[in-house]
């Protein structure tokens, strides 16, 4: 019996690798001759440096650079030194983690620190470079890790624009030139669950403004100023991306990418799993388990879940999720590769309570998983 334990992290409870750990435990009591492979997982936002990491055994490394309101942050990297490549979390340096919720500014913060952190990387000698771009703190189009890169963005007197988004509304000229030479010899890959536009009703600012702290009011003031932005751009570079899928992630971080960088926009879920193997690993298994947090519809916008099924479905492999909580129209995965769901609290239990004892949670889960499968297989070769 082969077992693939493929999860995502359980948000202010486990890592990802630590979600493994505690199903493998739980799956090994139960069913002790189990050949069990831990591949912990995610999906471009927090935690996709440890989870390739582990799986990979590369280098994690540490930048000292400016968090989304200037101030310095310890930032967290991976490298991968085999196939020189990077893998950068924009939220280590530019994340909603840095900044406490009373001091969320969705008009002044910046992707400066996410655009010292490639600086980083180039020096390292980067030949491709993975953008996990979840979790911003940030409505400025990009534009700050594109200053860190060299572009210069100017007012009408010809002087640098302030740091964040809505400095954009000023911006007069854009200067190329002295962006760094080592940018062009680099392969930029963007890991995302998220695949709206820069602008408009399902744009970065009306969709994510709100929850970095922008009022309605500056919603609409910094919609306009990121429009305002990728008219100039589209008057310097070749092509204008703003209505792409994923220009608007990041708080637009996506949209610089795409447009300065040449980066191609892929599910995250889909980077990852090619990083640690997965298709590989899940050949010739038995059983997947994967899970998240909350397991909702929400999970069908390209959540780990739902890319671990899809990768399982395709090699015949049923699935089965162990989620902190069931949310509305989690059934819908069920025409999606996954086969049974069970959530991880066995009764009324506080929030607080359930992230303090996931560990337990999660081994008594794959354990009753783990005894419920084994019954089956044994009724099955008796039959």
């Amino acid at each position: 019996m082969k077992i693939i334990i493929a999860p995502d992290s359980f948000k202010d409870s486990l890592s990802a690798e630590g979600v493994a750990q505690a199903i493998a435990q739980g799956l090994a009591e139960a069913w002790p001759e189990a050949q069990v492979l831990q591949c912990p997982m995610a999906d471009g936002g927090e935690g996709t440096v440890e989870s390739v990491l582990a799986a990979c055994q590369g280098q994690l490394r540490s930048t000292r650079v400016q968090g989304p309101l200037g101030s310095e942050v310890q930032a967290r990297w991976g490298w991968l030194a085999s196939s020189h490549t990077a893998i950068i979390e924009m939220a280590e340096a530019s994340g909603l983690q840095r900044v406490p919720p009373g001091q969320r500014d969705a008009c002044h913060s910046s992707t400066f620190g996410t655009g010292e952190l490639i600086q980083a990387a180039l020096d390292a000698g980067a030949r491709r470079i993975i953008l996990a771009i979840g979790g911003s703190a940030t409505n400025d189009g990009g534009a700050g890790a594109l200053q860190a890169l060299g572009l210069k963005l100017l007012d009408r007197r010809g002087q640098a624009l302030p740091r964040g988004g809505l400095a954009l509304a000023d911006l007069a000229s854009i200067e190329l030139d002295a962006m760094d030479p080592r940018l062009a010899q680099v392969r930029f890959e963007i890991a995302a669950d998220v695949n709206n536009p820069l602008c408009g009703e399902q744009g970065a600012s009306a969709i994510f403004g709100p929850q970095k702290g922008a009022s309605a009011q500056q919603v609409q003031a910094l919609d306009q100023a990121l429009g305002h932005f990728a008219d100039l751009c589209a008057q310097v570079l070749p092509r204008d991306v703003r209505d792409e899928p994923g220009s608007g992630a990041a708080g637009g971080l996506g949209f610089a990418a795409k447009a300065f960088l040449g980066a191609r926009f892929r599910p995250g879920v889909e980077v990852v799993a090619e990083l640690v193997g997965l298709e590989q690993a899940v050949r010739g298994a038995d059983l997947v388990i994967t899970g998240e947090g909350r397991f909702d519809a929400q999970t069908l916008r390209g959540k780990t879940p739902f890319g671990v099924a899809r990768i399982a479905r395709q090699q015949g492999v049923p699935v089965i999720v162990i989620a902190g909580t069931l949310g509305e129209g989690y059934q819908q995965m069920y025409a999606h590769g996954v086969d049974a769901a069970f959530a991880l609290t066995s009764g009324p239990m506080s929030l607080e309570q359930a992230c303090a004892e996931a560990p337990r949670l999660l081994r008594e889960r794959a354990a009753d998983i783990a005894r419920l499968w084994r019954l089956a297989a044994t009724r099955q070769a008796s039959v």
